[in-house]
């Protein structure tokens, strides 16, 4: 059976809870058109998220990998298409690192794409009522250290089908301790949401062990 890995991170910058670790853990374990769901979180620290991620890739050599963020502020869901080689902290990660303007790999190529099929999961997420776009930017803080990592490695992990970001809107407690119209969204639609675009991600993984080549 194959294996869909979600990761998650832990909370940052003073809150008690970060909505992508909320999300993803309650589909862990979930059976997927065929798939078995795995959860992982990641810490919010540079460095030691990349190492947790590569450890999480050898343990379940996933197929698709789907890597989840918090973006307060935005108002829906947003799949990220380029991952920058950028490490730029507005603010100090968990450990208290603030990295500005280091490569996250050196060496590495300055940018990835993903290689979801974004505009099709955008897509059937309208379909189904719920608030979605494609991003160009997942910015340049741990997100972005773990989007550009994650593509980094499944460059070279041919059995890693297809990868990519979303990031997601605080969850309503969240937008309630911010200024008045701060915009969230809530966990059941964002857990449904998930489910939707992933299942849309599947069908091109299956598309493309069907027809042994690549799919866009």
């Amino acid at each position: 059976m194959s294996t869909l890995l979600l990761t998650g991170f832990e909370p940052f910058d003073g809150e008690t809870l970060n909505p992508s670790w909320e999300a993803v853990r309650q589909l862990d374990g979930e059976l997927l058109d065929g798939c078995r769901i795995v959860a992982v979180q990641l810490p919010c620290v540079f460095g030691k998220a990349l190492q947790a991620l590569c450890q999480a890739l050898a343990r379940h050599q996933p197929s698709l990998v789907l890597a989840v963020g918090q973006a307060g502020g935005r108002a829906e869901l947003s799949l990220e298409r380029v991952a920058l080689n950028l490490d730029d902290a507005r603010i100090p990660d968990n450990a208290g690192a603030q990295p500005i303007d280091v490569p996250v790999i050196a060496g590495a190529p300055a940018a990835y794409f993903s290689t979801l099929p974004l505009k099709a999961m955008v897509a059937a997420l309208r379909e189904n009522a719920i608030p979605a776009s494609v991003s160009h930017s997942a910015g340049t803080y741990v997100c972005n250290h773990v989007f550009f990592g994650l593509m980094h490695a499944a460059s070279q992990l041919p059995g890693l089908r297809r990868a990519g970001f979303l990031h997601i809107p605080y969850l309503p407690q969240q937008a309630a301790a911010h200024a008045s119209g701060t915009p969230s969204m809530a966990l059941p639609q964002i857990v449904s949401g998930m489910r939707i675009a992933l299942r849309t991600a599947l069908q091109t993984v299956h598309d493309v062990r069907l027809s042994g080549g690549t799919t866009h």
